[in-house]
């Protein structure tokens, strides 16, 4: 699970208002009892065929054609425009407001998705729509999953109503390698009639795996540089475990020196260190959460002690792609980013 106070516990989202849910009961029926598509709609499905895939929960879900009308977690979308499916909504951070413009500007997490072409149903952790949700008259729910069978963006006081209305698949976006979960995204994307092997998704694939080669050499050469894995709030600075987020988890196995905080959280994420005790770990370099949900490095500067880390002083600070878009074409860069840092990075702790 990502490492800030946001979505420190799936159990928070009983603390979030609902929304959405006036008249569902009859919206719910009528979708159960409308055909899609009508008889041209049935004939191609028919010829189509059946469709199947067993998602990361072990669960086989099925339907009479290849869906088309797919709702998903916002970087779940991303990750499926860059494989070659496109889908009609999303939930999760998709835009934010400009601070000076007032206009409605794409979150890091929406990668290249066309945020005026697709329905937001959610933008804020709690928010789901389900009255939008109907509207799209959806084949499939896509989403990532970060603790076992859980839904990730989908509240959980929402969650047996939304699953009624369409099959729903979950993907592992933790406790996995990068690779292999590159890869299920991948097979997900080929289920649904994408074609996987073009030249570019090809040349983007050689392009991760140079850059995490470069990045294995870059650890070999720098095994003393110690690498902190940080997300910032206004109360608290959290230290993420390297062994359960699944970009972190490889940078490990590529022998990148992970600092692993020694008091965890329940669910073994981070430890939370006030901004007095934020100096704990002594880091060379930092990576630090890049999501809007988190504070930045600019921001930052208002705390003294952070200020007053080498690592800081150093300008040996980087972005974190704390929840990547699991595409090779989204992954490369940040391999390569990495690799970047370890190469240049000086011992300053």
């Amino acid at each position: 699970m990502p490492s800030n106070a946001r979505a420190t516990s799936l159990t928070r989202r009983g603390l979030l208002a609902a929304g959405g849910a006036l008249g569902l009961g009859a919206a719910l029926a009528a979708c159960g009892t409308e055909t899609k598509g009508g008889s041209d709609a049935a004939g191609s499905a028919e010829k189509a065929g059946p469709w199947k895939f067993t998602d990361d929960r072990g669960t086989a879900v099925e339907a009479k054609s290849t869906p088309k009308n797919i709702v998903a977690f916002t970087g779940m979308a991303a990750a499926l425009k860059d494989f070659g499916i496109e889908v009609k909504g999303v939930f999760g951070p998709t835009t934010v407001k400009d601070p000076k413009t007032g206009e409605e500007t794409p979150d890091v997490q929406a990668g290249d998705l066309d945020v005026k072409k697709v329905k937001i149903i959610g933008n804020v952790w709690g928010e789901f729509k389900i009255e939008e949700y109907l509207k799209l008259n959806p084949d499939l729910l896509i989403t990532d999953m970060w603790e076992k069978n859980d839904l990730w963006y989908v509240p959980a006081e929402q969650k047996d109503k939304i699953l009624k209305v369409a099959p729903s698949v979950a993907l592992w976006a933790a406790d996995k390698s990068m690779p292999a979960v590159l890869q299920r995204h991948a097979d997900l994307a080929a289920s649904l009639g994408a074609d996987v092997k073009t030249k570019q998704i090809l040349a983007d694939k050689a392009r991760f795996e140079a850059a995490a080669e470069r990045v294995r050499q870059a650890a070999k050469g720098k095994k003393d540089i110690k690498v902190l894995i940080g997300s910032g709030s206004p109360d608290l600075f959290y230290v993420s475990t390297p062994v359960r987020p699944t970009d972190t988890l490889y940078f490990q196995e590529l022998g990148v020196n992970i600092i692993t905080p020694d008091k965890l959280d329940q669910g073994g994420w981070f430890e939370g260190l006030s901004w007095e005790n934020v100096d704990k770990y002594k880091a060379d370099v930092i990576l630090l959460d890049n999501r809007t949900s988190a504070l930045q490095s600019e921001a930052l500067k208002a705390k003294p002690t952070w200020a007053a880390l080498p690592a800081v002083k150093a300008g040996q600070v980087f972005p974190r792609v704390t929840e990547p878009i699991y595409s090779y074409a989204k992954c490369a860069p940040l391999m390569e980013d990495l690799a970047k840092a370890l190469e240049n990075a000086k011992k300053v702790a």
